[in-house]
């Protein structure tokens, strides 16, 4: 806990006030997921912050860490009369603390990353899009509920594309009734990729989208997007996979948000070829 001389109090979040990060996200525009909340929140729980004037929240910031190496921050909102007096850069460095020593990575604002670069030192890596469209999935029998397979089996595969292990994350991600998740096996029952699609406050998102080759990743798309038939849904690709951005070209959907992601020590060598959804912005 942290509180200077103006009586700004900055605090660990409590469970209870966990909606309130969603609800600003979603009044920024940024549409999480309805179940983001107690998927995140289970990952670290000491990552949750609020920056406090006279007993009211004036501030948000998530610093998920991960691992002792690698930790990834979103949710960071200050609320508009609060800002330009210096509220943000408070919070920002209280997340850092938490943060430690570890590479700390983010999506921010993409026409912001020159102020993230000068004043916090973040690296820009590449540019994710988002595209919203309308779904149009076929039904897939490659595909699996992955529901039917060992946590430690997606865990694995999982990791192979982020920079940290996040089987408890994942084990949250997966579960709500609102989520449907697939996976494609090999003929070797090894899995070839695995994809999420889950309910937001507007319309469905897919994230992520793993997978070995293209063709797996549209068949993951396609029955993804079969469940919610005529709804609106968003696909966060990042930009250098090109036949992720491909995909979401060849079903006429239209970029409607984009972010520059941004990395505190290193940029992580991960297959980008292979990813083709991003999971979450705020959460990688």
């Amino acid at each position: 806990m942290e509180q200077d001389s103006d009586e700004l109090l900055i605090r660990i979040a409590t469970k209870d006030e966990v909606p309130v990060f969603i609800e600003w996200a979603r009044q920024e525009g940024w549409n999480p997921g309805i179940h983001d909340g107690e998927c995140h929140y289970a990952v670290d729980p000491d990552g949750w912050f609020v920056a406090e004037t006279g007993g009211e929240i004036v501030g948000t910031l998530v610093v998920t860490n991960y691992d002792s190496i690698f930790s990834f921050g979103g949710f960071y909102i200050i609320r508009e009369d609060n800002r330009g007096h210096g509220t943000g850069w408070k919070l920002w460095n209280h997340g850092m603390n938490h943060a430690g020593e570890r590479n700390f990575g983010g999506d921010g604002v993409y026409e912001m990353q020159d102020k993230y670069a000068k004043n916090a030192g973040l690296i820009y890596a590449y540019r994710n899009i988002r595209w919203q469209g309308i779904a149009g999935g076929r039904g897939q029998p490659d595909l699996v509920p992955v529901g039917e397979l060992p946590l430690s089996m997606l865990a694995a595969y999982d990791r192979e594309h982020f920079p940290a292990e996040r089987s408890r994350f994942i084990e949250k991600w997966i579960s709500p009734d609102t989520t449907l998740a697939l996976a494609y096996l090999h003929p070797d029952e090894s899995i070839g990729g695995y994809g999420v699609i889950r309910r937001s406050y507007e319309g469905n998102k897919i994230g992520p989208i793993f997978a070995d080759t293209p063709d797996i990743a549209e068949s993951l798309l396609e029955g993804l997007t079969e469940s919610v038939v005529g709804e609106v849904f968003f696909f966060d690709t990042p930009e250098p996979n090109a036949a992720a951005v491909g995909m979401a070209r060849k079903r006429d959907m239209t970029e409607v948000f984009e972010t520059a992601r941004m990395y505190s020590a290193n940029v992580p060598v991960l297959p980008m070829h292979e990813i083709f959804g991003v999971t979450s912005f705020e959460l990688g």
